[in-house]
């Protein structure tokens, strides 16, 4: 008896549909065809013992399983649950005439209870587009596809569950999430807030102003300053992520198993952290089953690189690429996966191996020379595309025990949001564009017009401070952000002075 069931395979972020195409004759046998890896060829061990655990047996017949497409590569062990149902059904030990209606995943236990599996929500999307009625899946992953409407997820425990509910015997009732409800009842949660740092108000401001245009930013300070700690608050200053974003952001973590324990939609931000011994494929995404890196896993969010001159020169520069296209491609001999990988990177770093500035009551003392070897492990083409240097001092004890509480999170999302608003407005024509950080040459030109006064106070300053040629282009990008965030449409002098104190390590004797 021939039997078809209905799985899913995840390339990238996107799923594809996998049919299992079971027939049961006489004879002895187990062949299983269709490129599966040895995950799924070891399944029928798992599958035995399943079965025999919850009364029922493999038969003893020939059994052919062709998992179609055949020419695609099929990986891990999540298709254990559909092919012990298409085996079930077409060794005619189970009756299910509606199993074509539905899309069923699980790995099995030894004793058919079902673990988690990856990419729970791009397989739900992919059902509900194929027209399928139900997802069977593990209970840790309903709350994840129910986020798709207009499909029923059934969330299981045991693989007798979905037995008893094509034998008639026992209903299950769908997973029902009300995804709205849930995304806007979290966005105004973040779990570090602005209010928690003392001191630091320049920071904070260029802080704001990396939030607003989306501009990329490293921070360069002594031990004990408070770089990490205004990073990791970064993420609660930034506009709230649309619906369409959260669905986007919450793909990518769920194609790499990430999701389990959440309450299915990411409705935060993303921060990550990686530590600086990461790899380059680690970093960008790859393997021999590609899967997305961390610069994925920040999509919509921040990435921050603590010490940076500490991460290894060639994984660095693997970011070049992604932070222009904010996209990774990855390519194999027989295929290519495309990662979206749309962040705001945020990079500290010590100014020197001591850790200090050439400071003679420093406790550690550096001279010129190795803070200039130092610097110089991180590349001018990173630098380049990093439109905002700033210098942190440690916070005074006056500030630490001060009473008066810092203006909070909320308060400073709220002007953040109001000129990524204008932005948006500005770029609505734009494919590519969406905020300041993503202009052109041909969008400066166009949206970042200087009176002669401005001109003469950008020039001397580059004149006299020894700035670089490509500090001009983000100096201009800095400034028509700090002009948003004040309501005004064109640029003033006081908007680039403000600019320039933001290019720090584009000045010539900047180590003294």
């Amino acid at each position: 008896m021939l039997t078809k069931v209905y799985g899913s395979a995840v390339f990238g972020v996107e799923a594809t549909t996998i049919t299992v195409e079971v027939n049961c004759v006489k004879g002895i046998g187990y062949h299983l065809v269709g490129l599966p890896d040895k995950a799924i060829s070891e399944s029928s061990y798992r599958i035995a013992a399943a079965l025999s655990n919850v009364g029922y047996k493999l038969p003893g017949k020939k059994l052919t399983i062709n998992m179609a497409p055949a020419d695609l590569r099929k990986e891990g062990s999540a298709y254990d649950l559909t092919l012990a149902l298409g085996i079930l059904i077409s060794s005619g030990q189970i009756q299910a005439d509606t199993v074509e209606d539905y899309l069923i995943m699980g790995e099995l236990s030894l004793d058919g209870s079902l673990q988690p599996i990856k990419g729970a929500l791009p397989i739900a999307i992919k059902a509900r587009e194929e027209g399928f009625k139900g997802f069977f899946l593990p209970a840790q992953n309903a709350r994840e596809a129910a986020i798709v409407d207009g499909l029923d997820v059934y969330g299981i425990d045991h693989i007798s569950q979905v037995i008893d509910y094509f034998n008639e015997d026992k209903k299950l009732e769908p997973t029902i999430v009300d995804t709205r409800e849930e995304f806007f009842h979290a966005l105004e949660r973040p779990e570090f807030d602005f209010a928690d740092v003392k001191g630091q108000e320049s920071i904070k401001r260029c802080m704001e102003i990396a939030a607003a245009g989306g501009h990329n930013i490293i921070l360069i300070g002594p031990p004990g300053a408070g770089k990490t700690m205004l990073a990791k608050r970064l993420p609660s200053i930034l506009p709230p992520m649309t619906l369409h974003e959260a669905l986007e952001t919450t793909k990518i973590h769920s194609v790499a198993g990430r999701t389990q324990g959440t309450k299915g939609l990411m409705a935060q931000r993303p921060f990550r952290s990686p530590h600086h011994t990461i790899s380059d494929v680690a970093l960008v995404g790859g393997g021999a089953y590609p899967q997305p890196g961390e610069i994925s896993l920040s999509h919509n969010g921040v990435l921050f690189l603590d010490e940076l001159p500490e991460f290894k020169r060639t994984v660095l520069e693997v970011m070049r690429q992604p932070l222009e296209d904010r996209e990774v491609t990855i390519s194999r001999a027989k295929f290519t996966v495309t990662y979206p990988s749309s962040f705001m990177l945020v990079a500290s770093m010590n100014p020197s191996p001591g850790g200090y500035f050439n400071d003679p009551n420093a406790p550690v003392q550096s001279s010129p020379a190795e803070m200039q070897r130092y610097l110089s492990k991180v590349s001018g083409p990173l630098l380049d595309r990093i439109d905002i240097h700033i210098e942190v001092t440690p916070v005074p004890f006056e500030k630490l025990t001060e009473e008066r509480q810092s203006e909070k999170s909320v308060d400073i999302r709220k002007r953040v949001t109001m000129a990524r608003d204008v932005q948006t407005a500005r770029f609505r024509e734009s494919e590519n564009t969406h905020y300041n950080a993503q202009m052109s040459v041909k969008d400066i030109r166009k949206y970042c017009m200087l009176d002669e006064a401005s001109k003469e106070m950008l020039k001397s300053a580059m004149e006299r401070l020894n700035l670089s040629a490509r500090a001009y282009d983000r100096i201009l990008k800095v400034s028509r952000t700090i002009a948003d965030l004040e309501g005004s449409d064109e640029i003033t002098g006081t908007h680039i002075a403000e600019a320039i104190q933001y290019r720090s390590l584009d000045r010539d004797g900047w180590l003294g």
